[in-house]
């Protein structure tokens, strides 16, 4: 076997190993931590919540999230990714268990915030895991291969849990099955995540020697050329104006989407009360929606690579998102039909911009100044996970309708969208701080 042929195979099996598994993992964690929009249409009327007390509990875990991910991080480069991985996995599906248990806000609030507590740097632990089984040219598509397991979850949740809320067993509420059954995958995955992965070349089982032997020569040469390079610190990863620019264009974009997806079945619910449709049909619709959004969201990565453009592309998806989002609330009024296809393209608009945002910090960031970047971009930009539901549960309370909210939603998407355009460099252009290899964790388009 040629040198050429053993790269193409070896990188074959590893994909095949690795890819597949991390991608299911990851789309449980994406399932426990949007499921809880479902549950709301039954759990807040049988526990008496507001849409406050439910915002505000929905919005929670990213704070829980913010605080641990670096934490976190830190001690999963000293226990090993693989043992890490699996205790994420095992403590989120127990914690996410606890929560068909709560009856008061308080526990509401303490159970969603170590929910985002025990799953704080999943993300980064499983991009720092398969860092050691590609060579830096094939790590940006090992990435995007679980990455877009984000709208598949969101797919195959929809009407999965709106199935799960119509059950009645044990004396216990279809919403409190809910939380039970899918958090149940967590734990059997952490435990088999033990057993499967492993944490060095040398133990991977499942290559043969000629393959483990190429695998090894290449991840040890580029490591050597790593540790020649200067290794940026944390803080000067946080002086860096773009980086905290993308931060702030993240925030204003996480604050809009997760407004929007944590309260989409309760918007859905309303929009349909006049209908009498039942709940798994709304299921249903949900996840063709999210199927759709799945879908633009590998195509605008496939277009944003091969016109090596990404501000644009970020920009003009958040706009037609925020667009459709605005429309909704008027066409609504007369058009039920209308008003879910709006949803429908707002939803693609904001998973759509995905790939082309995450590819624009290696443009002007390398290796693990790069990585550092991504990092504290996801951690600023998703405590807009936390204010975006809260304050869309808010206004609702005290309008008595979700107009409002959807308006200042996509509003902030809008602002998100100007930041960008007008305040990030364009990709390509802009200075190169050179520490490293470059680090693209979100490049969908490598899917194809």
């Amino acid at each position: 076997m040629d040198l050429h042929q053993l790269e193409k195979s070896t990188v074959r099996k590893v994909t095949m190993r690795l890819i597949p598994f991390l991608f299911l993992c990851f789309a449980i964690s994406i399932l426990d931590r949007v499921n809880i929009g479902f549950a709301a249409l039954r759990m807040n009327e049988d526990l008496g919540f507001s849409e406050a007390v439910y915002g505000f509990g929905a919005g929670i875990f990213f704070l829980g999230y913010f605080l641990l991910e670096v934490p976190g991080s830190a001690m999963m480069t000293k226990i090993g990714a693989r043992r890490w991985i699996s205790r994420i996995m095992v403590s989120w599906g127990i914690i996410a268990i606890v929560m068909a248990f709560i009856q008061t806000p308080i526990q509401f609030y303490i159970v969603r915030f170590l929910l985002g507590v025990a799953e704080a740097s999943f993300y980064p632990c499983m991009v720092h895991y398969l860092s050691g089984f590609y060579q830096s040219k094939h790590h940006a598509k090992a990435i995007a291969g679980f990455m877009i397991a984000i709208p598949a979850a969101n797919a195959i949740g929809s009407p999965l849990s709106t199935f799960l809320l119509q059950i009645d067993w044990l004396g216990l509420a279809g919403w409190q099955w809910l939380f039970i059954l899918e958090a149940i995958p967590a734990i059997i995955l952490g435990v088999v995540c033990f057993f499967y992965l492993t944490d060095r070349i040398e133990d991977a089982t499942w290559l043969t020697g000629a393959e483990k032997t190429w695998l090894l020569d290449v991840t040890r040469k580029e490591a050597l050329e790593k540790q020649k390079v200067k290794k940026p610190t944390f803080l000067e990863v946080l002086r860096d104006k773009d980086v905290l620019i993308l931060a702030l264009g993240y925030f204003f974009w996480m604050f809009g989407y997760y407004g929007i997806n944590m309260f989409l079945p309760t918007i859905s619910r309303g929009l349909t009360e006049s209908t009498g449709w039942s709940l798994q049909s709304i299921g249903w619709l949900l996840g063709l929606m999210y199927l759709c959004a799945m879908v633009v969201m590998y195509l605008v990565g496939k277009s944003s690579d091969r016109q090596n453009e990404r501000k644009f592309h970020v920009a003009g998806c958040l706009i037609v998102s925020a667009t459709a989002m605005i429309a909704s609330v008027y066409v609504a009024e007369t058009s039920l039909i209308g008003a879910f296809v709006l949803l429908t393209i707002s939803l693609c608009g904001a998973f759509g911009a995905y790939s082309p945002f995450w590819a624009i910090p290696p443009s002007f960031l390398t290796g693990a100044a790069a990585g550092g970047a991504i990092a504290l971009i996801n951690s600023i930009g998703n405590l807009g996970g936390f204010f975006g539901p809260y304050f869309v549960g808010f206004i609702n309370d005290l309008t008595g309708s979700h107009n409002l909210g959807l308006t200042v939603l996509g509003i902030s998407m809008i602002i998100s969208a100007t930041i960008i355009v007008f305040l990030v460099k364009q990709s390509g252009k802009s200075h190169k701080v050179n520490l490293g290899r470059p680090l693209d964790p979100a490049n969908s388009s490598k899917l194809g």
